[in-house]
């Protein structure tokens, strides 16, 4: 566990320039939806998740997380590499004889919970879990991010319903906000322009304790992901928004839907980053 936040930026930065770097050097897209959570993964696997200073698969009352918006998982390898749960080469070596894919696939050896891809699955998924783990007594906690763009999804409605219905205390799900799904912004498509407030609007009506956070403030998403961790008297599932840039860290990616998979261009990387 990282005390500090000071620490814990300063960790982000590194899984930052780490996903940029790997991602590059192996030639593989979808960084911009990677870097979007970064501040989010880094608050979970270093502060926030009971993962007894590693995610050991052995350990049967780990907290689990899954990654629903399963293409942006560079950041997520690179935190399991960090951490010494994911052999170091096979992130390294990402599209160049590696295990690891684009996108999640389950891999119970690196704590890798759930496959995705397709999405709207990720977050039934962990509805289950949660909802198992329920019937069995069990005291774990579930996390789980999706993507603002994945929430046009009905089945994710239809998990979201049955976690309310239930009162899944033990899941936090967590919106990566970021306002672009694709090649698009969201309001373009089917979302409204002040999503964050629509989310938030639509999700306490369906039973949700619901906060809404800058998602690159450590600062912010720590406390809200605490309170509900150590609050015993919430009997209801959580979702954070947090609201994020997509392609946050490059600055030549940032917000710019034409980099959802296209890698930069040496030119552009020297319009520079945020974390040197």
């Amino acid at each position: 566990m990282i005390k500090t936040t000071i620490d814990l930026k300063e960790k982000a930065n590194y899984i930052r320039k780490d996903v940029v770097e790997t991602a590059i050097k192996n030639k593989a897209g979808h960084i911009a939806s990677a870097l979007s959570t970064v501040d989010i993964l880094v608050s979970l696997y270093y502060r926030i998740m009971n993962i007894h200073g590693h995610s050991s698969p052995e350990w049967k009352n780990r907290d689990r997380f899954i990654l629903s918006k399963a293409h942006g998982c560079y950041a997520l390898y690179s935190i399991l590499a960090d951490i010494g749960v994911l052999p170091f080469e096979e992130w390294n070596n990402l599209g160049q004889g590696s295990s690891l894919r684009g996108a999640v696939e389950k891999n119970e050896e690196y704590c890798l919970e759930a496959t995705g891809g397709s999405l709207g699955h990720g977050l039934p998924i962990a509805v289950g879990i949660a909802f198992g783990a329920r019937l069995q007594n069990k005291k774990y906690r579930i996390y789980c991010i999706v993507g603002d763009g994945e929430l046009q999804e009905g089945s994710m409605w239809e998990a979201i319903q049955f976690a309310s219905k239930h009162k899944l205390s033990n899941l936090t799900m967590i919106v990566d906000n970021n306002g672009l799904q694709a090649m698009d912004f969201v309001e373009n498509i089917l979302a409204d322009k002040d999503n964050a407030n629509e989310l938030k609007r639509k999700l306490s009506a369906f039973g949700f304790e619901v906060e809404i956070c800058d998602g690159h403030n450590i600062d912010e998403i720590i406390p809200i992901l605490e309170n509900w961790k150590n609050n015993g008297s919430i009997s209801k599932p959580q979702v954070l928004i947090a609201n994020t840039t997509k392609g946050y860290g490059l600055k030549c990616m940032e917000n710019i839907p034409k980099f959802h998979y296209r890698l930069p261009t040496e030119e552009e990387l020297k319009m520079g980053n945020r974390y040197e």
